[in-house]
């Protein structure tokens, strides 16, 4: 009786597509565990079957009372670890316990199909994350890897995307993979959703060019620090916005009051601006950009959160700060390679008492801007800050980093 349980990747050909060891493993195994799906590629083994389903305590529960007792096997399509059972099994009884043999996983083939590249590709399965709890990574994606169910299949895929205004993906089908009725199917969205497909199947969703962010619809707004995706954003810049814990904390450094006027130089799709309107009102918020896209993101993200007193100001910084008022507060983002040229006339438009804050990212920036803040202002506050943010896989709850940031803050004295 093998020492280890092996856990073996199974490909559409079944047993006949193994190396002989994977081969000899399973026909040695009197027991058998694997997905419906998994199973299904291998009838000819006597094993007895249990189905892996929803119960993964109950499957551990019950591997644990036969170790040592019968020769187990379990089968997973493609490759185990990824986004399979492998990882839940071995971090709940052990990773010693387990030999790993991979198979080319599904999704590799469905990509190898379409000559995609998936490196930068937002990869999820729909069995362990339900479509409501990952659209919003999906929204903002420029390729996506979608592993369906029996449930959540590709023409329900399609059809709960569009309902959402997310209209601007083709899609490709890949059913049966490796199998001799392999069938790829592209197609708009509004295609996708009145054709049927065979169960076993991935979906990949390719952005088509320019096409720009659809912000998320939500009920409710909040005061500041938003979600990230309610703001429109353009391609390629998606997921340049000031993140919403790093905007909220950046409103609060400003200090902002009622009837205070407020500046956001480099303000991209507007997050800040729009929600410090809501701070200083009834008094201007003024959303300054250069880039035409993003000034017209402004004014579209200012109707949805239905905020008046932003004012979007298209030029480039510092040449349009003679047309506006002296400011209460000032926001500067994106400030690129002219940062001491920039800063130097911000500080110079404040008012007295006036706060500047700014936000970087890179360690040369953060050395440049604490030059040129010191030298203005003599004193200098610095948050670097560590996000991290929680998310569900399988039964387990992890952190997400999220890229560590800077903001620097001086007061005009």
């Amino acid at each position: 009786m093998t020492t280890r349980i092996p856990i073996i990747g199974v490909g559409p050909d079944g047993l006949a597509g193994l190396a002989s060891r994977s081969q000899e493993l399973l026909q040695e195994a009197e027991v058998v565990f694997g997905s419906e799906g998994a199973l299904r590629l291998l009838p000819e083994l006597q094993a007895e079957r249990v189905v892996i389903g929803g119960d993964l305590p109950g499957v551990v529960e019950q591997m644990r009372q036969l170790l040592g007792r019968r020769r187990l096997a379990v089968v997973a399509v493609g490759d185990p670890l990824f986004y399979g059972t492998a990882r839940y099994l071995c971090d709940k009884l052990g990773a010693e316990l387990f030999e790993v043999i991979p198979h080319v996983s599904s999704m590799q083939l469905a990509f190898a199909r379409i000559k995609q590249s998936w490196e930068e590709a937002y990869l999820t399965d729909l069995a362990a994350r339900p479509l409501d709890e990952v659209i919003d990574k999906i929204r903002t994606a420029e390729t996506v890897g979608l592993f369906t169910t029996e449930q959540m299949t590709p023409d329900r895929i399609a059809r709960e995307l569009l309902a959402r205004g997310i209209d601007y993906f083709t899609a490709w089908v890949c059913e049966n993979l490796g199998g001799k009725d392999e069938r790829i199917t592209s197609g708009e969205l509004h295609e996708i959703r009145d054709w049927k497909f065979h169960p076993l199947n991935v979906m990949i969703l390719k952005r088509k060019p320019g096409r720009p962010d659809v912000p998320r619809r939500t009920g409710r707004l909040r005061r500041f620090g938003n979600p990230d995706d309610v703001f429109a954003q353009t391609l390629p810049k998606t997921g340049l916005i000031t993140q919403a814990e790093v905007r909220a904390v950046a409103l609060a450094q400003l200090d902002l009051h009622p009837g205070d006027v407020f500046w956001d130089v480099g303000a991209g799709s507007g997050s800040v601006a729009i929600e410090a309107a809501g701070l200083v009102y009834p008094g201007p918020s003024y959303a300054i950009e250069q880039d035409a896209a993003d000034y017209h993101l402004i004014v579209a993200n200012a109707e949805t959160f239905g905020v008046t007193n932003v004012r979007p100001v298209f030029g480039t910084a510092p040449a349009v700060f003679a047309g506006l008022p002296p400011p209460d507060a000032i926001f500067v983002g994106g400030n690129g390679g002219e940062v001491a040229r920039l800063l130097e006339a911000c500080y110079a438009a404040l008012r007295p008492g006036g706060r500047l804050v700014t936000n970087v990212g890179t360690l040369e920036m953060i050395t440049a801007t604490y030059q040129v803040l010191k030298r203005l202002s003599g004193h200098v506050e610095v948050l670097l800050m560590n996000l991290a943010r929680g998310v569900e896989q399988l039964e387990s709850l992890r952190f997400e980093a999220v890229n560590p940031t800077v903001l620097l803050r001086i007061e005009k004295r």
